[in-house]
């Protein structure tokens, strides 16, 4: 509830207070301890992961694995952050960069990543000094009580308050408080690009800070000179894994005119090789869709690609068994710029789509609204820096030869339009959970004014 609410931020604020007085090491080692407590409850926590969400037992591990590593990472970095000390125009002074925590850094998550994109941004928050405040997915609560709880313990532990780590359950009403709420330094969103937009105004109303990692329509391009055996798997997977529900899956597929036939073969006789059943079935590759909307948003996208032109080639259907099964599906047939191809449906829909050009395929890879990740398979070394540059692809994430989906924590994560513009877990993210003061100290006995102004 909004009074529960009201409780949590102020216990999470008093916390702060005792976080932010501890050193950036002796903080790291604390997060070290999270991602050893963390390890030490895998699989418990991937199986939770699979039961809530609905994808197969292995990712679900995975997810875990991700805030274990960004864990990692994080306490490198505790004894790495910091500014330059820059050359100061002016005799007897020094001019410095000091960087400090934000304060108290609100994080709402999506049902998809209920794990890892919390373990992203706490991680790194947590070492930069702040405390965290989590939302997570309604949908999926089990499993952020039980990571709270886990950290709680380590906190403790270690003799600070658990409320450094708070966690709020809850619906749209306890989000829009956190978006309005001037006592959240920063705002950290993970959601659609309608919702993302709702947050962002909100935030920006008050001036406050805000984190956006939002839709992706992302496409492969596949030239005629590329590897069809990594191709094939990595359109695969971009496209089924995770039942299409992930912001970086493929959702356009590119093909060159002259090997467009073929590949569509062969990607479907794949597509029916995919081992469909129990998320925790080891065997299963492919397990539900989080809930009965998603159906009912897959069915609809479906029906539009075909009013629009579209042959499904594979897939399309419900699947007659229990749980929110569909099929992965392909589709063939529209043009680039139909309105189905950019509309980014949270459902395993792979639109495949011709061209014969590098300049117009570029083009239409940047048309929608999005640009979260992007995916090119080629071995022209040219190409792939064209593909690279000013003229190339214009999202976050830009792969060769690899599919759009499985960052790695060291780059940063992120796109830019309608994705948000945020960056989380690596590079120089970091900076995001900080505030940057530009200090200037005058060591001598004499008042020199900058850019030689005599004031006498």
């Amino acid at each position: 509830s909004l009074e529960d609410y009201e409780e949590t931020v102020k216990k999470a604020k008093e916390a702060w207070k005792v976080w932010a007085d501890i050193p950036a090491p002796k903080r790291g080692e604390i997060v070290r301890q999270i991602g050893d407590a963390l390890r030490q409850k895998i699989k418990v926590l991937g199986s939770l992961v699979s039961l809530e969400m609905g994808k197969i037992f292995v990712e679900g591990v995975g997810e875990v694995q991700e805030y274990v590593d960004v864990c990692d990472y994080a306490v490198g970095l505790s004894r790495m952050i910091g500014g330059p000390i820059l050359p100061s125009e002016r005799p007897g002074h020094a001019l410095i960069e000091q960087w400090n925590p934000v304060g108290l850094v609100g994080i709402i998550t999506a049902f998809n990543f209920p794990v890892a994109v919390y373990g992203w941004n706490s991680a790194i928050a947590m070492i930069c000094g702040n405390a965290c405040l989590w939302k997570g997915a309604p949908t999926t609560s089990l499993i952020s009580v039980a990571v709270t709880k886990i950290i709680a313990k380590v906190l403790e532990d270690n003799k600070v308050p658990g409320a450094i780590c708070s966690l709020v359950c809850g619906g749209a009403d306890i989000g829009t408080a956190m978006a309005r709420d001037e006592r959240m330094d920063l705002l950290s969103f993970t959601g659609s690009t309608k919702v993302g937009k709702q947050v962002a105004l909100m935030v920006q109303e008050r001036f406050g800070r805000s984190l956006l990692e939002l839709g992706g329509n992302n496409a492969i391009i596949v030239f005629e000179d590329a590897d069809l055996n990594l191709v094939i798997p990595s359109a695969l997977f971009a496209a089924v894994g995770t039942a299409g529900q992930r912001c970086t899956t493929a959702r356009r597929l590119f093909l060159h005119e002259s090997i467009h036939d073929e590949v569509v073969t062969k990607l479907a006789k794949a597509y029916a090789q995919v081992r469909i059943g129990d998320p925790w079935d080891s065997d299963t590759l492919y397990g539900p869709l989080h809930t009965k909307e998603a159906v009912k948003m897959f069915l609809d996208a479906v029906e539009q690609a075909k009013q629009q032109g579209g042959s499904v080639v594979y897939g399309g259907k419900v699947i007659n068994r229990p749980g929110n099964y569909v099929e992965p599906t392909i589709v063939t047939g529209l043009p680039h710029n139909a309105p189905i191809v950019h509309t980014e449906t949270f459902a395993p829909i792979l639109y495949v789509l011709k061209f014969k050009e590098e300049e117009e395929v570029f083009a239409w890879n940047n048309e929608v609204k999005q640009g979260l990740s992007s995916s090119i398979f080629t071995k022209d070394l040219g190409r792939i820096f064209r593909w690279l540059g000013p003229k190339g692809s214009d999202c976050g994430i830009v792969n060769v030869n690899i599919p759009t989906s499985g960052a790695e924590i060291g780059g940063a994560f992120g796109g830019e339009k309608h994705t948000g513009g945020g960056r989380e877990s690596g590079s120089d993210s970091w900076k995001l959970y900080m505030r940057r003061s530009t200090c200037t100290i005058n060591y001598s006995k004499d008042l020199p004014l900058a850019q030689g102004i005599k004031f006498q």
